[in-house]
């Protein structure tokens, strides 16, 4: 059977979306530092965390797909990294992270079960990490150079998205055990809206936002570590979140936006992923 697919935004409505529930290798996260987790996991925390994750994201109107892999790669449950699900099928891409290489092999896997075809990969020495991959518009593709992502992997990228690509260099940030995306600094809420860290912002990103007529919430020091930058757009408008991270909530919701927050203590916090992170969009229309 057939999975509808087709992603060319970060808000329109999230109507089909793959997600996969924490496994044994995230348990043992933490005893890999090259993980950088940030405590020992609590695995049945993990479990009723997700649970309570993938619940929340039905109520909202998605269809919610399980990898259900007994992958080996801890961070699997990150499962927007490993692959872009465009309108023309899945790229498979090449993680900066070498512990995450291999991930999108299991995706590729699920992509070919449920009639999504793959139209391209990045090849080595090419890295790409979907994390640093956005649109802020259909015809508007906006991608990070860091430490997860690289030239060669942008050129790679390039045709396979057929879209005008706006590149942005990332900053450096505290270096590879903590990478920041280019999704670490912008999350889209709407067309019109964005949640932003504003330090780290690059400042061409920030112009093309103020061109595109886009307000910015910018989210204050004290919850950036808490990842309050990291929200999910259900639809326009209506987003998840992580727990915890009550001034940024309020500012959202002073703007109107529709905020659903999710324990997040080990399935995000503790591995630096937020609930964009945890889920790979196959259909937003």
């Amino acid at each position: 059977m057939s999975v509808p697919f087709g992603v060319s935004s970060m808000v329109a409505p999230l109507e089909h979306v793959l997600v996969q529930r924490p496994t044994a290798a995230f348990g043992s996260a933490f005893a890999d530092p090259a993980c950088g987790y940030l405590h020992p996991v609590d695995l049945a925390v993990a479990h009723r965390e997700h649970d309570e994750f993938v619940a929340t994201l039905g109520s909202l109107g998605a269809t919610v797909h399980h990898l259900d892999a007994d992958s080996p790669y801890p961070d699997q449950i990150y499962t927007y990294d490993p692959a872009l699900v465009t309108d023309r099928g899945a790229i498979l891409l090449r993680s900066g992270k070498p512990g995450r290489r291999g991930e999108e092999a299991v995706l590729a896997a699920w992509f070919e079960r449920n009639g999504i075809p793959i139209v391209g990969r990045i090849e080595a020495p090419g890295t790409v990490d979907g994390g640093d991959v956005l649109w802020l518009r259909p015809d508007i593709v906006c991608v990070g150079r860091t430490l997860r992502t690289n030239q060669v992997g942008i050129d790679q990228l390039m045709p396979l998205l057929g879209e005008k690509l706006h590149v942005f260099d990332v900053a450096y940030g505290i270096g590879p055990a903590a990478c920041m995306h280019l999704m670490s600094t912008v999350s889209m809420v709407s067309d019109e809206l964005a949640v932003v860290e504003q330090p780290a912002l690059p400042a061409g990103l920030h112009g093309l936002l103020s061109d595109l007529g886009v307000q910015l919430i910018a989210v204050p020091p004290e919850e950036v570590a808490t990842l309050a930058t990291n929200v999910l757009a259900v639809r326009p408008g209506v987003v998840m979140a992580v727990d915890g991270n009550p001034m940024t909530r309020a500012a959202m919701e002073r703007k109107g936006v529709d905020v659903h927050v999710f324990a997040g203590e080990e399935i995000a916090l503790n591995g630096t992923g937020g609930p964009t992170c945890l889920t790979r969009p196959v259909l937003r229309r």
